[in-house]
């Protein structure tokens, strides 16, 4: 199956979360706070099965990050062979992803957009161009938009926004230069998910 590329704003509400973690799908779940489509407001008066919950959390951690099934399997399998607390690691391992630490520095307002700079070549690595979304950051390295992509109006608009919102405490960001590191790991209490990973591995374990 390929990438979902419908309305995110339907998904959310879908999945009961701000997939896209942005303002405006935040006003529309508030205005509507139930499931798309006409028997929408009707859905979920019956106690959904183990399976079911299970089955829901891993659509939304996926769904969040823009992942397919067999890439957000693999990456699972990964963390649960790495030493420590298999949840904390996936996660960890999530927000590595080069797509997500453009999403977390400010220089895409979604991470469907960051994934499209990444793909078009607007992001450098320590100074080397990545157009792999899912390229791995290691801890130190530096992030920058390339010097021709700058001007671009979209992270213009971006870079403004930024200097007005906090940026995540596992990241550093100069919007001056358009530079950003990758400081550390992130723990699980700076991640605020509205995910629990306990049952996505119960899931995957089954």
């Amino acid at each position: 199956m390929g990438r979902f590329r419908g309305s995110i704003t339907k998904l959310s509400r879908r999945e009961g979360i701000n997939l896209a973690e942005t303002e405006k799908v935040q006003k529309y779940l508030d205005k509507r706070p139930y499931p798309p489509g006409q028997h929408g407001q009707r859905r979920g008066r019956g106690r959904p099965s183990d399976y079911s919950v299970r089955l829901r959390e891993k659509q939304k951690l996926s769904r969040l990050y823009g992942m397919g099934e067999k890439q957000f399997r693999n990456l699972f399998t990964e963390a649960s062979e790495v030493p420590g607390v298999t949840g904390t690691v996936f996660l960890q391992l999530l927000e590595r992803r080069l797509d997500n630490v453009v999403f977390r520095m400010g220089f895409a307002s979604t991470r469907r957009q960051a994934r499209q700079f990444v793909g078009h070549g607007h992001i450098l690595v320590n100074g080397q161009k990545v157009d792999v979304p899912s390229y791995r950051v290691k801890i130190g390295d530096e992030i920058v938009v390339a010097e021709g992509s700058r001007s671009m109006g979209f992270i213009q608009e971006n870079m403004e926004a930024q200097k007005r919102r906090r940026v995540a405490p596992w990241v550093e960001l100069n919007p001056e230069t358009f530079t950003g590191t990758f400081a550390r790991l992130p723990a699980r209490e700076d991640l605020a998910l509205p995910i629990n990973e306990n049952f996505i591995i119960e899931y995957y374990s089954r």
